[in-house]
């Protein structure tokens, strides 16, 4: 059974979980209609007025000749070329390049400098559950830009392709500005409760854009200058299946922080993103590592999922390949790293982790996630970047938006966001509702596979958690059971959790016998 392939047809199928279009999962943490979209990015949040104060569509060209982003092509273009390199030397019979003559079919970049191609705002995401990394500013708004040409591609067969190409940027914000984290002014609480204010709306369009951007309304608290970073995904490459492999698509991600002292945007490193092929080359480095992590505190802090790893230990560029499904740890960016005591090279043996768990209990330390070895490693993959964008997905994606540009949006019949991100709908609402009753929030997290319920039971019987297609975990043998870190990732009634013949992980599906 190939999994992986199984997987991504079910990411089109995710849309049906929503049995309930009255109340969408996303509703009060994330803003995802189409039309209200369109109508905010004609004005004071589409990506001109955010980086060049000016309401007037800024086109590809026009944003990577703005002072502040000539780093940011610098670094990708330095990428691009770091990857074509590696290829060549790694596989050096796949010949690579920019259309459909070559094996490898590399992302154009010269539509980075065309005046015919610009970033539509393809959705307006609620951060606050990362407010454990920057109380003070209360964490994150995410604005979501999708690249798109402004020309329509000419109509094949009486279809128009989507103009919409693959690389998204996103600007990050703090929740709340410099100076209104100052006077406390408005709280996290205040902001809290404008996005939840939202839940219930049922607006669409200009109505709706309106409602979002009023003086009480969550989006007024948006600035420029509160922009703290941006973020770029692209499909760097795409490999069709040919006679010698299946297909393959590569994705690349990088993050530039906003440096007021230059007012531009420096390439910075990938929030726990691991830089495993450097800890693998530099034994110091990797004890250091082994300790920083394995010492209880951090470790609690891992397995929360609110750990955050010193920049010395990260990498500044993420490659994620796809389909690798859940079940292709050899492409997830733990592997290698966590071995049993027969590796050579690892920077965890199993005796490691079982010793750390140890002397984690043996201190009073009660462990959400992690009960195991496997439960470990599996967090060390899908907390990274790479890891959480090969997990539940759309592609290398997580929100890749509707495209407002076509003639007929429609969320019934697009997916705007991935399975992982609609699953943790739940628990970021949880921390919304917590900071707006004056309570402290739970900002911990469980696997990008299986979401926190947080007491709802919303997910039950969906996509998301233990319906058909969700992901689980099946015992070696009815005497064994579960591994302790996966043993809820079970399915529900009628469903039985389908492995292939190498793996325990599977997806929920109609038990056949």
């Amino acid at each position: 059974m190939r999994l992986s392939v199984i997987g991504l047809v079910l990411l089109g199928l995710s849309s049906l979980a929503h049995a309930d279009e009255s109340a969408p999962l996303e509703r009060g943490t994330a803003i995802l209609e189409p039309f209200a979209l369109r109508e905010l990015d004609k004005g004071a949040f589409g990506l001109g007025a955010m980086l060049a104060k000016s309401e007037a569509p800024l086109t590809g060209a026009a944003l990577f000749a703005l002072p502040a982003m000539v780093p940011v092509r610098k670094a990708l273009d330095a990428e691009f070329d770091r990857y074509v390199d590696k290829h060549k030397a790694t596989l050096p019979n796949e010949s690579i390049g920019v259309g459909n003559a070559y094996a490898f079919q590399l992302f154009d970049r010269a539509v980075l400098d065309s005046s015919d191609a610009r970033f539509v705002l393809a959705g307006i995401v609620n951060r606050m559950d990362r407010a454990f990394v920057d109380p003070a500013h209360c964490g994150e708004v995410r604005l979501l830009y999708r690249l798109t040409r402004t020309t329509p591609p000419e109509a094949k067969g009486g279809e128009v392709a989507s103009p919409r190409l693959p690389m998204t940027l996103n600007v990050v914000l703090k929740a709340r500005g410099d100076e209104q984290a100052k006077s406390d002014r408005p709280s996290c609480a205040d902001i809290a409760r404008r996005w939840l204010a939202t839940a219930n709306l049922q607006l669409t369009g200009a109505e709706l854009a309106a409602k979002l951007a009023a003086p009480d309304g969550p989006l007024a608290l948006i600035r420029p200058e509160n922009i703290h970073r941006i973020e770029t995904n692209l499909q760097i490459a795409h490999a069709p299946k040919s006679a010698v492999r299946d297909f393959r698509t590569d994705y690349m991600m990088k993050v530039f922080d906003y440096q007021a002292a230059s007012n531009s945007f420096e390439e910075a490193v990938l929030e726990d993103q691991v830089d495993r092929d450097r800890l693998l080359a530099d034994a110091d480095l990797a004890r250091e590592f082994k300790a920083w992590l394995l010492e209880p505190v951090n470790l609690a802090a891992f397995d929360r999922g609110m750990a955050v790893i010193p920049d010395k230990f990260l990498a500044k560029v993420a490659v994620a390949p796809t389909p690798t499904g859940f079940v292709n740890s050899d492409l997830l960016p733990a592997y290698g790293l966590v071995q049993g005591e027969e590796g050579k090279g690892a920077v965890f043996s199993e005796a490691d982790v079982v010793g750390a768990l140890e002397k984690a209990a043996a201190q009073g330390v009660t462990l959400q996630t992690i009960q195991s070895v496997a439960g470990f490693e599996r967090r060390l993959n899908d907390s990274s970047c790479g890891g959480c964008h090969q997990t539940r997905g759309i592609g290398g994606f997580h929100v890749p938006g509707v495209d407002w540009m076509a003639e007929k949006p429609s969320n019934t019949t697009v997916v705007p966001a991935s399975p992982h991100f609609f699953g943790d709908q739940v628990r970021r609402r949880d921390i919304l509702t917590a900071f707006a009753e004056g309570r402290a929030p739970d900002f911990s997290r469980g696997f990008a596979s299986r979401p926190q319920l947080r007491g709802s039971d919303e997910l039950a019987g969906t996509v998301y958690n233990d319906g058909w297609g969700g992901h689980c975990y099946a015992a070696k043998s009815e005497a064994a059971g579960n591994d302790r870190s996966f043993s809820t990732w079970t399915c529900a009634a009628k469903l039985s959790c389908q492995t292939g013949p190498a793996t325990r992980f599977g997806m929920c599906f109609i038990a056949t016998r």
